[in-house]
Formats: C-alpha cells, structure tokens, sequence
C-alpha cells in the first residue's frame, strides 16, 4: 500500500488504519530471523506505550525519535558499543564469527 492511501485511510476509517497498521508490523516481526523476533516485540511494545502517553501524533513522534537517539547515543547505545570494540576489538564482549571451512581452488593463468 502507498504512503498517501495510508494517510487517507488513517484520516477515513482510523479503525482500519490501525487493524492494518498492526498486521504490517506483525508481519514483519514474523518474517524476522527467529532470533530476533522476541526483542522486535519487546521494542513494538515500548514504542506502542510511548504512542498511548503521547498527546498527539507529532508528540508521540518526538517520544519515539529520542527514543532511538538514545539507543544510538545513550549510555549502553550503539555508539557506546562501537567505542568499545574500537579500543579492544578482540575481547570476550566482542566475540568474534567462527571460521570456516573453505576449499582453496589453484588460479591458473589462460594459456597455461
């Protein structure tokens, strides 16, 4: 569905913008890696929380808005954790993938 049919939807019938809405987002929390889905609903729920004690649509934006700008900037966020690798890129906090197996293939020259 396009943006703008959202919108008018959202404006039209609020009941089956917000049915819809919901099913989009379970959708895409179910066709997420299995690993992830728990923490998905876990964020789904903040993030619906912050929207129920949000006065308004553009209250609840700016709610959600610092919201990732904390986890990003915030003490544990994202830019906590990249500075962290960066100082001690091989420690336990940062495992590291296991190798693999790979068969090594001769490269040989045309003509050869």
């Amino acid at each position: 569905m396009e943006f703008k049919q959202w919108v008018e939807m959202a404006e039209n019938d609020p009941e089956l913008f917000e049915k819809l809405r919901q099913d989009a987002i379970n959708e895409v929390i179910e066709n997420a890696p299995t690993a992830h889905r728990q923490r998905l609903r876990c964020l789904q729920w903040r993030i619906d929380q912050e929207r129920r004690q949000s006065k308004s649509a553009l209250g609840a934006c700016v709610r959600i808005s610092r919201m990732m700008w904390e986890s990003v900037a915030g003490r544990g966020g994202l830019l906590e954790s990249l500075s962290q690798m960066k100082e001690s890129p091989f420690s336990q906090s940062a495992p590291m993938a296991p190798a693999t197996k790979a068969d090594v293939v001769p490269f040989r020259m045309p003509g050869s």
